[in-house]
């Protein structure tokens, strides 16, 4: 038997001598007349306070002894003593375990060494732990326990979660921006029967009482588009998206998206939206528009300024300046040798303007540190857009970059439900059973000239929090099934084409990918 399970079989034991003697953790009742927090912050020599928490600390010293008690908001120091408690509560405080949940009401007084602490009169065990915490309760380091039991990582790490904490309030600062800006939030399915919006692969499931196939959502976009139509003139969503694709430090294949659509706006209209979104959310939240991204050791590495206003720059403008003046000039075969000399990711069957994409997000995003939006792409990169007036080849559209990473893309939506028909035949290859045609029709009731934007909110946080990885503001990330004891894992079966090729360049042509 290993140690952890000699320990487990210990505690185990201790709750059968507990329920032996009548007293059962699992089925007390306790009420807090405060948190932890609380009964510091508003001290006063003498006051009663009835608080609850983990034990995380435990210091015998004969008749008396001190825990460290900790609830969501902090941690508060016990001290108990056995003329007070009584024989049978100190027996039962003494064998305590660290993990166990433990009532107490008592009255505050400050230690000799300063501290506010309880002086316990009751005490009142609310659950027993059966596993011991982590061998380094106190700042829990290795990354595969921290991402597979969060909550361990939760318990021992306080930075991780504030970390959280501030992604919540990230998002409910996001909802109230929207909220006063007149946007309407909205929730639309996640199991559509055709998964539109992106070019992305999807996550495929089966219906029994239909009798059909389903598909988790890749995008927003087109369900809210039908609301533009219906008469929300300005709508959002919130929610989780799902693509059947890679999983890197940037990517999860389910991730939360922001969507909004204001009719009677255009890319020009998101694009001031972002920005005072994004600014306002620093501010709220940080307090800062200066983000400073620190390496392990503490030390700053980069520093994002989000002050206002943001530059913008063409698209092909980088792609000239990074790429070489010469590169729209070049035949197709040439961009191709030349993308490949630079490393470039290029399957064979790439079309032109994704051997252009992929020298993009090889030598020009991550390269993009300061907030910039980066216009006018490609048409083929975004059949949802409208067309630029003064270059057709383009689309109206801009990619907001930072940290190295695209963050939110935004268009003039297209609402010619012909030519939208055309472009999406185009972009589906000719298959018509791809196209949503729920949509087209939508269209073609008549839909305002509208603005739309998407936005990555895991890729925010890690922007605005200082992680360089998505799996550090996700809680629960995808993992690879942990091995069974005794054997080993079962191999993932790649998609096709997904580990001998390239994937092909997907510019989030909806919004944002995870």
């Amino acid at each position: 038997m290993d140690e952890t399970n000699a320990l487990i079989e210990q505690r185990k034991a201790k709750l059968a001598a507990l329920r032996a003697r009548g007293l059962d953790p699992f089925r007390n009742k306790f009420s807090p007349s405060h948190t932890c927090a609380e009964a510091r912050t508003h001290y006063v020599e003498g006051l009663s306070v009835a608080v609850a928490g983990r034990v995380t600390a435990h210091r015998d010293m004969g008749k008396s002894l001190f825990l460290d008690l900790r609830d969501g908001s902090g941690r508060i120091q016990i001290y108990a003593q056995k003329n007070v408690v009584g024989d049978d509560a100190y027996d039962l405080l003494k064998h305590l375990d660290l993990g166990d949940f433990l009532g107490v009401r008592g009255t505050l007084f400050t230690t000799r060494t300063g501290e506010i602490s309880v002086k316990a009169m009751e005490c009142v065990l609310l659950a027993k732990a059966l596993r011991p915490p982590p061998a380094k309760w106190h700042g829990l380091e290795d990354t595969e326990i921290r991402y597979r039991q969060r909550y361990l990582d939760l318990i021992a790490n306080p930075e991780v979660k504030d970390l959280f904490l501030k992604r919540s309030q990230i998002i409910r600062t996001i909802r109230d921006f929207l909220h006063s800006r007149g946007y309407v939030e909205v929730e639309t399915p996640i199991l559509q029967p055709i998964p539109g919006g992106a070019a992305a692969r999807p996550f495929k499931t089966w219906h029994n009482a239909l009798g059909c196939e389903f598909y988790l959502r890749i995008a927003l976009e087109l369900p809210l588009k039908r609301l533009l139509v219906g008469g929300f003139d300005r709508v959002f969503e919130l929610g989780r998206t799902f693509r059947n694709e890679g999983i890197s430090r940037r990517h999860n294949p389910e991730f939360t998206m922001l969507e909004a659509y204001q009719a009677y706006g255009d890319y020009e209209t998101m694009m001031e939206l972002v920005q005072s979104m994004i600014v306002h959310v620093a501010q709220t939240v940080l307090g800062t528009l200066r983000l400073e991204h620190r390496n392990p050791e503490g030390r700053v590495v980069r520093t994002i300024d989000l002050t206002p206003p943001w530059p913008r720059v063409r698209y092909k403008d980088l792609v000239r300046e990074r790429a070489g003046s010469d590169w729209f000039d070049l035949t197709p075969q040439q961009r191709r040798e030349r993308a490949l000399q630079w490393g470039a990711e290029i399957g064979p069957d790439y079309e032109d303007f994704e051997v252009t994409q992929a020298v993009f997000e090889k030598l020009i995003e991550p390269t993009l540190i300061q907030p910039v939006f980066v216009t006018h792409l490609p048409k083929e990169l975004i059949p949802l857009a409208k067309l630029s007036p003064e270059d057709p080849s383009t689309v109206e559209v801009f990619e907001l970059c930072m940290n190295g990473q695209e963050l939110a893309p935004a268009y003039t939506e297209q609402n010619d439900p012909i030519e939208q028909r055309e472009r999406l035949e185009h972009q589906a290859g000719g298959e018509r059973q791809k196209l949503d045609e729920d949509f087209l029709v939508a269209l073609e009731h008549g839909m305002p000239p509208a603005g739309g934007m998407g936005m990555g909110i895991d890729r925010l946080c890690m922007t605005l929090l200082g992680q360089e990885s998505i799996r550090d503001v996700i809680l629960f990330p995808q993992l690879r099934p942990r091995a069974p004891a005794g054997g080993s894992a079962r191999p993932a079966t790649p998609a096709p084409g997904s580990q001998s090729t390239p994937e092909r360049p997907q510019p989030e042509t909806s919004r944002e990918d995870g």
